[in-house]
Formats: structure tokens, sequence, C-alpha cells
């Protein structure tokens, strides 16, 4: 840099720097400068605003900046079905709640439902997510409406969808999709296979052979409930993940979503395969799957990341309560409180989730040449006084409201609590017209 205020950029942010890098520097009284997408410095709040002259200032008495979440596992348009079916098992919750509501679902309902979603997580410190759903491109649509960094795919399953129809047309549709969002700055096609026991192996071959054709990720969910394990056992004689071993499909490819019932044998075919893992602690709780064994997975090497599941069965997107449930749940489950600690559970929101989606260069911690993806929280609050250990504050007492300002691609998408370019309340109303469609309450 050179001296004085004559290098320009787009925004400045002033206040503790939480970088997420691999030393875990905090830089108190820092700054970040952004220009254009990208992060040009990082460093003390002095010596950028010397060598920076910049648009916008973004400063409060008691800032702190860090890395915008990274959301692995959503169903984003399930916000419409936000407290539908609940208290159930997962299968009847499925088959006898969801099932029928997707089946009147249409891509307007899904893009609305999708907004609302987004909504929610750029006010609650999210500023990527990996989504798996119906209707995938309008979910695709509302990603690049509201700027936010997606990895979107369209779910496949054996038996007909609401949305394509019949298995030759859903190849079909994916492939669509690639082509309109191959060069898409922020969003990034994804090839998804329902799950092993909806799937048959025909179908999770060939969207794996799309994957690597067009080199992106293989999105599944895997050996999430006993149940779902033992039916896999009894059709094809191995588990979800021996099978997906036998068929030649487990690599560094794969994000395999839950994760809850694995072997020792399995963690460590896991690791050897690259495989990376999406977890969903507070779904998994309501649907009584399991607790997953991230410790154990994370000590054989697996990147793990933390995804909300949809809000119908979560029921919210808010990955700083994720945060604060995962490393709760685990010393509980395990009675020892030395398990999943702070820092660890906040690698795993952050870098631990950029590397689950291949994004480590781009995303998950503030450095210069990085995507300027970051968030801004007040720590001027009662539950945030005083603050001796950063890591457990923002994983045990942090709340998603305490997001002030909030940069997707060094783009300012919410400034002081206010999106910057989408009604809030116009997609709220939206949304609440369009349940009483599906619920059949016109």
């Amino acid at each position: 840099m050179t001296q004085g205020n004559n290098n320009r950029c787009d925004v400045l942010l002033l206040g503790t720097v939480v970088t997420m890098d691999s030393n875990n520097t905090i830089i108190n009284d820092g700054a970040v400068a952004v220009c254009g997408a990208t992060i040009a410095a990082v460093g003390p709040a002095r010596e950028l605003q010397r060598h920076y002259q910049a648009a916008e200032t973004l400063a409060l008495p008691k800032a702190l900046i860090m890395p915008g979440l990274v959301n692995v596992h959503t169903h984003a348009a399930m916000s419409c079905m936000r407290g539908l079916a609940d208290d159930l098992p997962l299968m009847t919750w499925l088959q006898e709640h969801i099932f029928p509501v997707e089946g009147r679902l249409t891509g307007e309902m899904v893009y609305q439902a999708s907004l609302l979603s987004m909504v929610e997580m750029i006010k609650s410190g999210t500023t990527s997510f990996c989504d798996m759903y119906l209707f995938a491109d309008d979910v695709a649509r509302a990603a690049d409406r509201c700027g936010m960094r997606a990895w979107i795919g369209e779910v496949l399953y054996d038996f007909p969808s609401p949305n394509y129809g019949e298995l030759a047309a859903g190849y079909a549709y994916v492939e669509e999709m690639v082509q309109r969002y191959q060069d898409h700055p922020l969003v990034k096609v994804t090839m998804d296979p329902h799950s092993v026991y909806t799937c048959a192996p025909d179908l999770l071959v060939a969207l794996k052979e799309k994957a690597v054709a067009h080199d992106c990720p293989y999105v599944i969910h895997l050996s999430e409930t006993v149940d779902e394990v033992e039916t896999v056992r009894q059709r094809y004689g191995k588990t979800p993940v021996n099978h997906l071993e036998a068929l030649g499909l487990l690599d560094e490819r794969v994000i395999a979503d839950h994760c809850v019932i694995l072997s020792a044998e399995e963690i460590a075919l896991l690791s050897e395969r690259q495989v990376k893992v999406a977890h969903c602690p507070e779904s998994n709780m309501k649907l009584a799957s399991g607790v997953a064994p991230v410790p154990e997975l994370l000590a054989a090497g697996v990147t793990v990341g933390l995804g909300t599941d949809g809000s119908a069965s979560n029921n919210n997107v808010d990955l700083f309560a994720e945060m604060d449930m995962t490393a709760k749940l685990h010393k509980v489950h395990r009675l020892d409180p030395t398990v999943m600690t702070a820092r660890e559970t906040l690698h795993m929101a952050t870098m631990g989730g950029a590397g689950v989606l291949g994004a480590q260069q781009d995303i998950g911690s503030l450095e210069p040449g990085k995507k300027a993806d970051m968030i801004v929280l007040d720590l001027d609050k009662p539950h945030l006084t005083p603050m001796y250990n950063i890591a457990s504050h923002l994983v045990y007492a942090a709340k998603g409201s305490d997001v002030v300002h909030s940069l997707i691609n060094g783009k300012v998408v919410m400034r002081d609590r206010h999106l910057t370019d989408l009604d809030e309340r116009q997609i709220i109303a939206k949304v609440n017209e369009m349940t009483r469609i599906l619920t059949g309450k016109v």
C-alpha cells in the first residue's frame, strides 16, 4: 500500500476483526477494505484509514466484523411449511404431511418461499448456502434476486416429481440449469439425488456422472435415521454408506447430509474418500433421528459444516442458533464439557462450511484476495457484556438479530438491519397468502 489515502475502496469496515484465518487472527481496532467483490486489505484501523479513501465507511462503537456464515444444507422453500407438521417421526412427517403439500407447489410458490428464507438468512448472518429442493431453478432465481452466494440443485427421485414429472425430464431439467448458471458469479449448480432409499442405483450413478462432467458437487441425504439404514440394508444388503462405496460413488465431490448413523469403519471410509459432511443438529433432534458422530468425524479428518435443514424440520435457518445447539448437544450427549469447543463450532460455520462446498479459497475467512462476504455484529448489548472470549460469545451468547450489516460479494445487502434491495414486508405478505392455497384453506 502507498502512503496517504490515495487508494480508493468501496467500503471500509471498522471494528474488532475476527478473520477465521489459519492462525485464528483477531485484530482489535481493526478494519477491512473492500474493493469491488474482493477483500483488498485486512489490518489495523489506523493503517487502513491512512491508506484508503472509502466511498462508504461502516462503523459502530462496538463492532465485530467476521466472515459471513455458511449454511451447507437447506431446503429454502420449506419456509412455507414452517410449523405445518411437528412432533412426528420422519417418515410419517414426510409421507403424510410434507409430500402431499409439496404436490401442490408451483415454481412461483417456491420462488416466494425461498425469498422468505433468504431474508431470514441474511438477517441472521448467513451469506452462503447450499440448497436441494424442487423447482430449483426458481430457488436459483430467488438467490440471484437476493444477491446471495448459493449452491443449488434439483432433487431427483425414482418417482415422478411435482416439478419435472418423469425422471427423464428431470435429467433434462438439471442440464438446462447447468447451462443457465455456468457463468453466474454467485449461483452454482449441484447434482442432488434425494437419498439411497428413494433413488435406484442407476439414478445415483447417472447423477454422479453428470457431477463429474460438470465439475460440481454431488449432494445426497445419507444415513439420517436407523430406519433408513435398515431399509437400505434389507434392499441392497449394505448400509447406505457402503452401498455408495460399492457403486464407486464416494469421493471428494460428495456432500453427505446428516450422517447420523455411522460405524467407526464408515467414518474411516468417509475420511479416506474425502467425503464432506453437512451436520444438521436441530433438525436431527426435532425428528429424533439421533446425534451424528461429529467429534469422531472431525478427529478422523472429515470436513464438516453446519446446516439448518429446512424450516419445516428446524424451524428456522439461523446459524447462530445452530452453533449454540451444536456445541451443547455434543457435550451433553457424551457427558463431556470439553467436546465440541466454541472455536471448533465457529470454524464449522465458517471455514468448515466453505470447505464442504469446495470454496475455501474464496469464502469462510477474511483475507486479502477472498470474496467480500462478511457480517458486522453490534457487541453493545447486555447479553454480550462483558466479553472475555470472542469465540465463546459468538457461539453461546450472540443471536442472529445481533447482525447489523451484511456484505455479499462486496455488496451491502443489509445496512443497519434494513435490507437494501428487498421488500421484506411484501415477501412476508405473499407467503402468508400462498400458504392458504397450500393447505387448501383458500
